[in-house]
Formats: structure tokens, sequence, C-alpha cells
């Protein structure tokens, strides 16, 4: 008995499963049937009911109920701008509701909205007037915020929709008694962004006037926003002439001098305002020997340690890799190798005696395929802020410190970072 029923069990479980695939079959073949092409069908399909809507910023969110037709592809919603531009949106067939984002006023919008099956038929348009929150190019340039910087000034504006935006900076100055008139074009998606508005080279004594407005994809520009006039700051390159390094291992703070004489580098060619370039070896190398110059400490970080000879308030610096290539018009190891993408940055502190964190750079790796671009701004070096933030001079310091962090392979988390090329310093004298 046991074994007829156990039989009988083991039946039944295939009865079972076959009926299972049989299902799971046929509901394949009838979904499979719904994307099949219906060459010869000329019936529209029937129109959507709409249920409602809700304002969004620069649009609607319009809710549907779908038809109930076999062969429906996506429910589509049209809108038509002043210009006569129109601009067309879709929605899956099992969705209930479709986004409208591209009005650029807070006036009534009128939005057709329509079904279409999988030959392309397209049912009656239902009509839907709409009256959207704030235009995205709007709220965008409602953010826009300008700041002086060292012969340039900053601009930062919050997107956080993340729209795809033009943000147009127009300035005016004048300059050894010539008035001039510059428009700046930014394009992003990001949710935050800051830009710099470099090498204008005036002095305090020759305000900028600011001036902002944001367009879109659609057509859509902001009203013009006046960010009033501000005077840029002005620093110059320290020289090196008084500049000198401890030797290696030689502590200031605790934090001691790095090992930077391996193969053909020497850790003094950091600060001889000569670049690696091509055939010219003139770079640091540590050796992988890490923190203290010993080899069993590890990679990173290592620290440079520059006494600058005087009491200086720091502003901007300047990196330059290590370039390691046999012909000039190679890339080399430039964004990659060998080479430093994130370092700290600090200044010592006489008066609490200790080091000061000032802020860290990454190095950004460019974004372009054109190798002479990058061969371009690998040569003119990394320009970063010591307080990107908020550009400003440090208090009085005389020494300044370097910390390498990662290199730039594996999206920077490489521990194999050995060598930098030359550190260049901005600032002014202090009167300390």
């Amino acid at each position: 008995m046991k074994i007829l029923k156990s039989i009988k069990m083991k039946t039944t479980k295939k009865y079972v499963c076959l009926m299972a695939v049989t299902l799971i079959a046929l509901q394949a073949c009838r979904e499979e049937g719904r994307f099949e092409l219906y060459s010869g069908d000329t019936v529209a399909p029937k129109k959507p009911t709409i249920i409602d809507w809700e304002p969004f910023f620069g649009g609607a969110i319009i809710y549907f109920q779908p038809p109930d037709d076999e062969d429906l592809l996506s429910i589509n919603a049209e809108y038509t701008n002043v210009n006569g531009r129109t601009f067309r949106f879709a929605a899956s067939y099992f969705t209930n509701a479709i986004t409208v984002s591209c009005m650029g006023s807070v006036d009534p919008h009128t939005v057709k909205v329509y079904s279409m099956d999988r030959t392309g038929n397209k049912s009656e348009a239902v009509s839907v007037v709409v009256t959207p929150d704030e235009p995205i190019v709007q709220r965008v340039a409602s953010t826009v915020s300008v700041k002086p910087a060292f012969g340039s000034f900053m601009v930062e504006w919050a997107n956080g929709l993340m729209s795809d935006v033009n943000v147009y900076i127009d300035f005016e100055f004048t300059q050894n008694g010539t008035q001039r008139s510059i428009t700046q074009v930014f394009s992003s998606s990001e949710d935050s962004v800051r830009v710099f508005v470099e090498n204008l080279n005036l002095t305090e004594l020759e305000p900028v006037s600011i001036r902002a407005r944001v367009e879109d994809y659609y057509d859509n520009s902001s009203a013009v926003v006046d960010l009033g006039q501000i005077t840029l700051l002005t620093d110059e390159v320290l020289p090196k002439a008084g500049w000198s390094l401890p030797d290696v291992r030689t502590e200031i703070g605790g934090v001691p001098q790095c090992f930077g004489d391996a193969h053909e580098g020497k850790l003094r060619f950091v600060i001889d305002d000569i670049i690696d370039e091509g055939m010219i070896y003139n770079y640091m190398h540590t050796d992988s020997r890490g923190y203290n110059g010993d080899v069993a400490f590890g990679n990173l970080p290592w620290n440079i340690l520059i006494d600058l000879g005087d009491y200086y308030e720091l502003s901007r610096i300047i990196t330059h890799q290590r370039h390691y290539a046999e012909n000039v018009m190679e890339r080399g190891h430039y964004y990659q190798d060998e080479n430093v993408g994130i370092y700290n940055m600090y200044i010592w502190d006489e008066d609490l005696a200790q080091w000061e964190f000032v802020s860290q750079r990454i190095i950004p790796v460019p974004n372009t395929g054109n190798l002479v671009e990058l061969l371009q701004k690998a040569r003119a070096g990394d320009f970063a802020y010591l307080y990107p933030d908020e550009p400003k001079f440090s208090k009085p310091t005389r020494w300044f410190r370097y910390e390498a962090i990662v290199g730039f392979q594996a999206d920077y988390t490489s521990l194999l970072a050995n060598c930098l090329s030359e550190i260049t310093l901005y600032g002014r004298k202090s009167n300390r």
C-alpha cells in the first residue's frame, strides 16, 4: 500500500508540474502575441480616461485610466509651446500617469493626451488644461549666486530636479579704460554645480557687474537675474628662491618628510620650477616607501614638508604630474599610473603648534577623447583653491604640507602613487 501511495503521489506531482508548465507557456504565448506587429490594423484604440492631474515644476503629472485594447502600446501626451514647437511624452500601457515637464510659465496650458497601439494608430485626443508650478528654469535661476575669487569669480547654483539646463553668465567690466562685455555658458544636469569664470586679471579697482539667466531644451528662458557687482581677489606666485625641504624623516609636528630620491627622481625637483615632460626627467619618486620613508611601512600616505622661508598667506596651488614618456606627444603617465590623484593640504599653525587641515583636492581627469587637449591640461598643471568653498587667504604661515592620499587608478582607489613633478603656491607676503 505504501508503495502504491508513493507512486500515486509522484504521478500527481508530475501532473501538477505539467499543468504549471502548460499554463506558463500559454501565458507566454498570450504575452508574446501582445508584442506582435499588427500590420493590417487600421482601427484606432479607444482614448484614455483622464482621472486627475497635479502640478509639477514646469509641467504636470496627468493621471489616467488606459483603455482596454489588447494591442495598446502607450499613452502619449503632446504640448505645443508659444513658438509652435511640439514636445511629446509617452508612458507605458501598464502605468496610470504621465509627466509633462516643458512649460515656461505658471499660466494655464493645454496638453493633448491620446492612446497609441502597436501599429501606430492614435486615438482621439483628450485635452487637459493644467497650471504648472514654478518653471524649472526660473527655479534654477533663483539659486544662482556668485563669490569673488582670485583673478576670477565663482558661480554656484542648485538643480534639485537634475534637469538639463544652460546657465548664461553675462558680465561687464572696464579694463585699461576699455569697456568689455562677455558671456559664458555652462551646461549641466547635476544636483549642485560650482564653476569658475577665470583668467580675468583684474585689479581691485576694476569691479565686475554680473547677470545670469537659465535656458532649457524646451526653449524656455528665465528672467534675467542681476547678481550685482563684485571686486575680485588678487594674489601672486610665491617666489621659490627662499624655499627649502627638510631632510627625509625630519619631523615637523610629528609628521616626517617623505623619501623622494628613488630611480631618476629627486625630492628637491618638486620646487625647482622645472616640469617633467617627455625625456626631461624632473620628478620625485618615493619607491613606495610611504609615511616615514621605510619600505616596510607601505605606499601611502606620504608628506612633502616645505619651508617657505618667510611668512605668507596662501591662496592657490598648482601641481604638475610626472609625464615619463619618450615622446612629448604621448600620454605617458598623465592622470594614471603612479601619479597622485587625491591629496590633502595643511598649513602650520604657529600659535597652536600644530598642522591645520586646509582642504582636500581631487584632481579631475579631463573628460575628453582628444589627446592634444589632455596633454594641454596636464602641462598647464592642476589649479586648485586652498579654500574652494569660500576663496580666501590662509592665516600667515611659514610651512606648507602636501599629503598624498591615493592615485588615479581604479577610480581613485590605487595605493600606488609614488610620483610628483612640481608644486607651485600662490598667495601674498604676510605682515607678520
